[in-house]
């Protein structure tokens, strides 16, 4: 069994990785104009660029850090794969409400909740939104600060004050239209390095029966030592958040045409069952080698043990993938800060210079409480699924039910919103999470039913 020491040597590709995505992210600034550039990248995302953008925003620190690694590490192989499963039932569904997306043109989730639910609807979702993006932000910085604790042996702690810098530098400057393009490239890098690391872990590590010897027993059953309901709680939490992601849902109203926003759905499936499967394998592997890590840290162990240049371009790529993703959260909740309260109970006559200079102001002061949450969470697959439960519960069945249910009104809008959050703080908070269970198994069920419950009780016409 091994043990993690440094490789100051891996830093070089993580630096290398970084300067480039400066360089673009400053070349893609000049062309920002407006806000509609800095937010929806001028509505001109192509289907590649788009693609990439969605990949590499959902595979973020959640999955090389949290999600998969630390299932694959924690409970086993076939648990980490099983969720991926949400994801992709969330992609299908967003393939099909992708041209009603774009239509709407909305910057933010909150805005188009406001046109079923009213105002006060606008106002709670954006609280939302900011508080789980500054959850999932958080673990992004945590993420990098694995990274250059593996290759340089600095302490997460100020591994996480530099990845904060980075973060929210990238996410300033040119908003969407560098996040879209470095988000592609990304994308495209991540599944090269995997593709190339995965045989190269599973022979450094004995081959596979090496592997499943040295795990585990229950880690190699259908759901670790989790049990049925405990492993429901972790795939309920990302299929919800997806389903109403603001992120996701810039994203597609960015895109050039409704064509495109299909075709980058199609590659965005691809993506996923290439990259996260691999990931959790790499994990997996790596959990034989390192049985007495941090869950988080499995991937970042494996560049160690992997030839130098494998293990290079993989740290190189799960970087990009993390900065990437931290980028477009931050920029996504900064924007509900600037449109969703500031512009709208504040300063009404904003000009659009204004409005985008807050976004920015915003976007390091969302970055920095990112930075100061992290420290409050034992592990990021808990801030990940806490973040993840807030949201997909207390927002995902309203925005459904604007979407795919004419009879839903305000009353139910607004009651499953507050139901949902309440529900999920008060199991998580409050009871502590009882038996181990994620809110998410709860709280989720309660607010659709809340949602329709209520529907029906306030509506007279005809489903």
């Amino acid at each position: 069994m091994l043990s993690i020491e440094a490789d100051i040597s891996l830093l070089w590709y993580v630096i290398g990785y970084g300067i480039l995505m400066i360089i673009i992210g400053i070349y893609s600034s000049k062309k920002v104009s407006k806000s509609e550039d800095y937010i929806l990248a001028g509505r001109s995302l192509g289907v590649l660029v788009l693609g990439g953008t969605l990949v590499a925003t959902w595979i973020g620190s959640g999955s090389i850090t949290g999600g998969e690694t630390s299932m694959a590490y924690s409970y086993g192989l076939i648990p980490a794969i099983l969720l991926n499963m949400p994801a992709v039932l969330g992609i299908l569904v967003l393939y099909y409400l992708a041209p009603k997306i774009r239509s709407m043109g909305k910057y933010t989730i909150s805005s188009i909740l406001e046109e079923k639910y009213g105002s006060n609807a606008r106002l709670l979702a954006s609280i939302i939104v900011i508080l789980a993006y500054i959850g999932i932000v958080s673990y992004q910085i945590e993420g990098i600060g694995f990274i250059l604790n593996v290759t340089t042996g600095l302490s997460t702690d100020w591994g996480d004050v530099i990845a904060g810098i980075l973060i929210i530098f990238l996410a300033s400057i040119g908003g969407l239209r560098s996040v879209a393009s470095t988000d592609a490239m990304s994308a495209g890098f991540m599944v090269v390095g995997l593709l190339i690391a995965l045989p190269v872990m599973i022979f450094t590590a004995g081959g596979w029966s090496e592997i499943i010897s040295n795990v585990p027993k229950e880690n190699l059953t259908a759901t670790g030592s989790l049990s049925t309901v405990q492993l429901l709680g972790y795939l309920i939490p990302p299929l919800f958040l997806l389903l109403s992601d603001q992120n996701m849902y810039q994203r597609l109203t960015a895109s050039k045409t409704d064509s495109s926003s299909k075709k980058a759905n199609v590659i965005w499936i691809i993506g996923i069952l290439i990259v996260s499967p691999v990931i959790a394998t790499i994990s997996f592997a790596s959990s034989s080698m390192f049985p007495d890590i941090d869950p988080g840290m499995s991937l970042m162990a494996s560049t160690l043990v992997l030839p130098n240049v494998v293990g290079g371009i993989l740290l190189a790529a799960a970087t990009a993938f993390i900065i990437t993703t931290g980028n477009s959260f931050l920029l996504s909740g900064a924007t509900n800060v600037t449109y969703d309260i500031v512009n709208k109970y504040f300063l009404k006559n904003a000009n659009d210079k204004q409005l985008m200079s807050m976004t920015r102001i915003f976007v390091i002061v969302m970055g920095v409480l990112s930075y100061i949450l992290i420290r409050f969470f034992p592990t990021i697959l808990d801030v990940q699924m806490y973040a993840y439960t807030v949201y997909g519960a207390s927002l995902t069945p309203a925005v459904l039910g604007v979407l795919l249910w004419k009879r839903v009104n305000k009353y139910s809008g607004l009651s499953s919103m507050i139901v949902g959050l309440v529900t999920t703080l008060t199991w998580e908070i409050v009871l502590s999470k009882p038996f181990d269970i994620n809110s998410s198994v709860i709280a989720v069920p309660i607010a659709i039913l809340t949602l329709i419950f209520v529907t029906l009780a306030t509506s007279r016409k005809n489903v």
